[in-house]
């Protein structure tokens, strides 16, 4: 995640002090930032080795792993959070890692890039896919396996059992709490068993 605000935003999720996990954690940024700002302890997982070099750089302890393959390494409850931001839309088995996420972590938090903001709508019914800062590929070339909604998360959290404890919008840093599904770019839960 490279957008600061949104990152600092997410970031006043996570208790401060908390053992963190973060899913498919990039260049290790955010557990980067979370460390010094909050001070947590934790781990990253990627898979792209660039990536990998970029956490250690960063001096953030970082496991090589394949989301798609699980998290079976990790007991119940091993860690106070569990991040998944802008993860979920890449990965095969989604409703697997929700489960995951909140097995291996107290609670769960997770965003993405919310495919019903009104500019994605608007891009759609002009009869083009959206091109925007929160999904900047054009459709034959993304790395995402899938788009969903606000509401699309919501439901897929209702069938897989979870509670959902917070759900909300960002739009430029700030968070929005009326009709998120139309007005932000970034979708946010906080989930747990």
């Amino acid at each position: 995640m490279s957008d600061l605000l949104t990152m600092e935003a997410i970031a006043r999720l996570v208790p401060e002090g908390s053992r963190v996990l973060d899913l498919g954690c990039g260049d290790g940024a955010m557990l980067a930032h979370l460390q010094k700002t909050r001070d947590c302890t934790g781990y990253g997982i990627e898979i792209d080795d660039a990536n990998v070099l970029a956490c250690v750089k960063l001096g953030v302890n970082v496991i090589q792993l394949n989301l798609d393959e699980g998290l079976d390494l990790f007991d119940d409850a091993s860690f106070d959070v569990v991040l998944q931001i802008d993860t979920l839309q890449h990965l095969r088995n989604a409703e697997v890692m929700l489960r995951e996420t909140v097995r291996v972590g107290r609670i769960g938090i997770v965003a993405f890039p919310n495919f019903a903001h009104w500019p994605n709508r608007l891009s759609v019914l002009r009869g083009r896919m959206p091109v925007t800062r929160r999904l900047p590929y054009q459709w034959y070339d993304t790395p995402n396996i899938r788009v969903g909604t606000h509401a699309d998360l919501a439901a897929l959290a209702l069938r897989s059992g979870l509670k959902v404890l917070d759900s909300f919008g960002i739009q430029d840093g700030k968070t929005v709490r009326f009709a998120p599904n139309l007005l932000a770019g970034t979708s946010v839960y906080t989930l747990s068993r």
